[in-house]
C-alpha cells in the first residue's frame, strides 16, 4: 500500500502546526510527526490526496497570519520500513517502560524494557498515543487474561500486556507488514501467547475479551466501537487512542450509546486516550 507524505513548513510553526494536523486528520491523513519547521503528514494514497489537502485545509488558502509551503512525496509500500525506521525514537513512559529499537542504547532503559524493530507502524510513530496507552496499561489494577490489540502496528501494546500478565492475546492489523513486524517483535521479547492476524474488525466476531486496546484514528474507532462493545466482557475495559483532545467528547458520547462509560482521559501534547468500561 502506497502512502502520501506531505512535508509542511510553517512560519510561525505554532499554533498552526496543531491546526493543520487537525484539519489533515479530517482530510484522511493518519499520522503526523512534528518537525522543527512544521509537520510531516502521512495518509494512504487510496484515502486522500494533495487535492483534498488543498481543498480541506488552510494549505490552499492565502493567509496573512501564516506562511506555508509543502512538498508531496509518494512512498511505496515496500520502501516504507526504511522511512519509518529513520524517524523512530525511544519512548520512555515515566518509570514504567522503555520502548527501544535494537539500535538504541539499552543502558538508558528504565523499568520494563520492550525492544521493537520498527516496520511501518503508525501506532509506534505516534509517541504521544503509544505513551498514553502504555501508561494506562501499567495503571490497571489487574490485566485480564484475554486481551485484544486492534491495529497493533508493531505489537508493542500486546507485548506490554503479556509482560504484565495477560495469557491469551489477539493482535490484529490490516497491513501485512505490521503483522510480520508484530510476529518478529513478539519473538524478540520472548512473548509466547500472542496470536497475530491480518485483517479487520470482523475477525473478532464471536470472541470475548476483558481488555481491548485500539490505537488507530477517530474515524476508524467510531466504526469499530459497536464491534468492541459486542466483544468486550461485562465490566471489561476499552482503551482508545489515536485522536486529539478535541475529539474526546464526541467519542465518549458515541461510546455511551453502546453501554461504555468513560472512566479516565489521558492527555499529552493535544493527543488523547480514553479509558471506558462496559457496564452491566
Amino acid at each position: 500500500m502506497d502512502y502520501l507524505e506531505l512535508n509542511i513548513k510553517l512560519s510561525p510553526v505554532k499554533p498552526f502546526n496543531e491546526i493543520i494536523v487537525a484539519q489533515l486528520a479530517d482530510a484522511g491523513f493518519e499520522s503526523f510527526v512534528d518537525t522543527e519547521e512544521g509537520v510531516l503528514a502521512y495518509g494512504q494514497v487510496s484515502e486522500t490526496s494533495v487535492e483534498r489537502a488543498l481543498n480541506e485545509t488552510f494549505l490552499g488558502e492565502q493567509r496573512e497570519d501564516v506562511t506555508c509551503s509543502f512538498e508531496a512525496t509518494i512512498i511505496e509500500g515496500q520502501n516504507w520500513n526504511a522511512v519509518w525506521e529513520s524517524d523512530f525514537e525511544p519512548v520512555y513512559v515515566e518509570e514504567y517502560v522503555s520502548i527501544l529499537a535494537p539500535f538504541h542504547d539499552k543502558t538508558l532503559a528504565k523499568g520494563m524494557l520492550v525492544e521493537i524493530q520498527p516496520k511501518m507502524s503508525f501506532g509506534t510513530g505516534h509517541h504521544q498515543t503509544t505513551w498514553m496507552m502504555s501508561k494506562a496499561l501499567f495503571e490497571q489494577e489487574e490485566i485480564p487474561q484475554r486481551v485484544l490489540d486492534m491495529g497493533t502496528g508493531t505489537g508493542v501494546l500486546a507485548i506490554i500486556a503479556e509482560k504484565l500478565g495477560a495469557s491469551e492475546l489477539l493482535a490484529i492489523d490490516i497491513e501485512y507488514w505490521s503483522v510480520e513486524s508484530t510476529i518478529e517483535n513478539a519473538q524478540r521479547n520472548n512473548c509466547k501467547h500472542i496470536e497475530v492476524l491480518c485483517g479487520d474488525v470482523d475477525l473478532i466476531e464471536g470472541k470475548s475479551f476483558g481488555l481491548i486496546l485500539a490505537n488507530i484514528n477517530k474515524n476508524v474507532l467510531k466504526a469499530h466501537i459497536p464491534f468492541y462493545a459486542q466483544a468486550l466482557e461485562t465490566n471489561g475495559v476499552l482503551m482508545l487512542s489515536g485522536f486529539f483532545d478535541s475529539d474526546v467528547d464526541e467519542l465518549t458520547a458515541f461510546a455511551s450509546d453502546f453501554n461504555l462509560k468513560k472512566e479516565h482521559v489521558y492527555l499529552k501534547d493535544n493527543w488523547a486516550a480514553i479509558q471506558l468500561r462496559k457496564e452491566n
